[in-house]
């Protein structure tokens, strides 16, 4: 049994959607395999073995699964790789190939200051302070021969040194410091950790005759240079990770801790020939004032860990490690990849100047999270978040989200074996409603279709499932599946200001379907003598037959909310996920400006609000715009939500 299926993970099947895809795969009996169409195939249940595929954002790839449950592993792996949207996946680049700088105003390097050499500029900003030393000793492999009767012994040495230092992993990703980010990235080590090929060829080894430490070593090494050989650079800075597991399962069967980095003084400088993901997990939070690495790209984890936490950094420094070693005092300008070592007195006080500047910009930032902001003019505009799980309702109030203006639902339907019940969805509602009262939370209904298919959910064949059976079409037809997440809503609505809109709306008829059905739910509850509240019922507006209706749907909802992502991709009729048409698909299109331009002066003559929940939400560029067209709401990822906010308040 076979599917194919496009892959729609930002950045491709890299490091965290590979472990997260293979322990889906490995809550299904199945064996379960995925390949390109014209190459071998990679067991599912092996993160390792996936991410040496290196598939591509937009790449297709056929899923092979045979035993008892192999159509529900299909069903669950196929929606997996159709629909997810890694958190922060591997860096985009910018127009010099460069990774984008992070949310936040920073000031611009001074002119004129002298530079010893230039390196990967890997985390932006700029930081100066004491080196600190990181350079771990080689470990020697003892290349001790294993008799056959001891190789028993030997495995399990093996298995305890796993538990070990994945329970090390585990412990880091509990504490507070971690964030939603280092959880994915922990994640992904402790799957590589454990994969199943990975330890497989370490026992091998040991069954060969050579001792624990040395089968490690071996058999980490030869992953490490596979994943040298991949020409993607993301897939191929993975060599650093494996790396990482590979020294610490080795220092463990020694018994031998290596270099604490948990002693890392406040505003010191990790200086290193390379840091990996591992060793960054136990670098206390808010410590660095910046990395500096011999080694290292952009792509590293090591860098996206540092970008999330704000930390500066340059990797692939190209002076060499022996200038650090000797080092005392460290600058460097993480946004151009210059470092300083030793600063002279000049160049020490520009670049505090500029952290200093750093500093306040951020500052600026932060103060925002607790604004409400409002226009020059003095209309107030709500900045919320999009979000897709209550694990997301964390760092959305740290970013001062106010309220939800997305919650996609789907992930309660996908990676699973049946559907949700009622209650559990009622359960997870009113928690989201909770958390963010009074704001409101804006809930989408179900939008699903044959491209994202769920367990109990038999989807068709279709060509182009875009323009298919999905979203509110399915949801009226299968009443069964609608009417509990209905009734779980408006049980959710006693906790809280809930909202709800509706996808995928193309006629007036659609929307008076579903007003029916809200109000069976409401009499079937009122019967049963179950407790219920109300909820303004609003639409997506995303196809271009709802933005041409937007006047006659406007006079039958409470609000629209406008979901700039297949709104553009419909009205340019070009696939977001085509590279080729990526011109097309943009929401500064004059095309998709007018639609929405229409949408607003619709919701304005009917007395409704109108926001904006797609990714064109977050553009600074386009907020002046979209609130001279009368948008009232501006959804985004909550990293964004500072940076959108400041925009509002510059608005006229």
């Amino acid at each position: 049994m076979e599917r194919t299926v496009a892959v729609a993970c930002k950045d491709g099947l890299h490091a965290r959607p590979a472990a997260e895809f293979a322990k889906l795969a490995k809550t299904y009996v199945a064996e379960v395999s995925l390949r390109r169409p014209d190459g071998a195939p990679a067991k599912a249940k092996s993160a390792v073995k996936l991410m040496l595929l290196a598939v591509k954002e937009g790449e297709e790839v056929v899923l092979e699964a045979e035993g008892d449950d192999a159509e529900a592993a299909l069903d669950a792996l196929s929606a997996y790789l159709a629909t997810h949207e890694a958190g922060t996946a591997a860096p985009t680049a910018g127009p010099a190939g460069l990774p984008e700088p992070a949310s936040g105003t920073f000031t611009p390097p001074p002119a004129g200051l002298p530079s010893r050499a230039a390196g990967v500029p890997a985390s932006e900003g700029a930081g100066i302070g004491p080196a600190f030393p990181f350079f771990p000793e080689v470990i020697v492999a003892p290349d001790r021969a294993v008799p056959p009767d001891e190789a028993v012994d030997e495995v399990a040495r093996l298995h305890a040194a796993l538990d070990a230092t994945t329970g090390a992993l585990i412990a880091n990703k509990l504490e507070g410091g971690a964030t939603p980010e280092d959880v994915g990235i922990i994640d992904a080590l402790i799957e590589v950790a454990r994969d199943a090929e990975f330890v497989g060829a370490v026992e091998a080894e040991i069954r060969s005759g050579r001792d624990a430490v040395t089968a490690v070593l071996r058999a980490g090494g030869a992953l490490a240079a596979s994943f040298e050989r991949v020409e993607d650079d993301y897939i191929r800075a993975r060599a650093e990770d494996v790396g990482g597991v590979t020294r610490a399962l080795a220092l463990s069967l020694l018994g031998r801790a290596d270099a604490d980095l948990s002693a890392v003084p406040e505003g010191a400088v990790l200086v290193a020939d390379e840091v990996s993901a591992w060793d960054f997990t136990k670098v206390p939070a808010g410590r660095l004032a910046g990395i500096v690495c011999t080694q290292g790209a952009a792509t590293s984890h090591l860098a996206i860990m540092a970008r999330t936490h704000g930390v500066p950094a340059v990797l692939g420094w190209r002076d060499g490690g022996a200038a650090l070693r000797s080092a005392t005092r460290v600058a460097l300008d993480g946004s151009t990849g210059d470092v300083w070592v030793d600063p002279d007195a000049a160049t020490a006080a520009r670049i505090e100047a500029r952290v200093a500047g750093d500093r306040k910009a951020r500052a600026a930032l932060a103060h925002l999270r607790g604004v409400h902001p409002a226009t020059r003019g003095g209309r107030p505009i709500e900045v919320a978040a999009n979000l897709g799980s209550l694990k997301e309702i964390g760092p959305a109030l740290e970013a001062g989200a106010m309220g939800v203006g997305l919650f996609r639902t789907e992930l309660l339907f996908m990676e699973r074996k049946s559907l949700p019940s009622e209650d559990e969805q009622a359960r997870t509602y009113a928690e989201l409603a909770r958390a963010f009262a009074p704001h409101p939370v804006v809930v989408r209904t179900l939008d699903i279709g044959g491209d994202k298919p769920v367990a109990g959910i038999a989807f068709p064949h279709e060509d182009n499932p875009f323009l298919g059976w999905r979203g509110v079409r399915m949801c009226l037809d299968r009443p069964d599946v609608f009417k509990p997440q209905i009734r779980a809503l408006l049980r959710a609505a006693l906790s809280g200001n809930v909202k709800v809109m509706v996808p995928m709306v193309s006629t007036v008829d659609e929307v008076l379907r579903v007003k029916a059905l809200v109000a069976e739910c409401r009499a079937e509850l009122d019967a049963e003598g179950a407790e219920a509240g109300q909820f303004e019922l609003g639409i997506m507006v995303e196809t271009p037959a709802a933005a041409l209706m937007a006047g006659d749907l406007a006079r039958h909802v409470a609000f629209f909310s406008i979901g700039t992502n297949d709104l553009t991709q419909y009205v340019m009729a070009s696939d977001r996920l085509n590279p080729r048409v990526a011109d097309l698909n943009r929401a500064d299109q004059p095309a998709v400006l007018r639609a929405v331009e229409m949408v607003c002066a619709a919701a304005r003559e009917a007395g409704i609000w109108v926001g904006i929940c797609g990714e064109a939400a977050a553009r600074v560029d386009l907020i002046p715009t979209f609130l001279r067209y009368g948008v009232g709401e501006l959804s985004m990822s909550p990293a964004s939500i500072p940076r959108a906010k400041a925009a509002v308040m510059e608005a006229e």
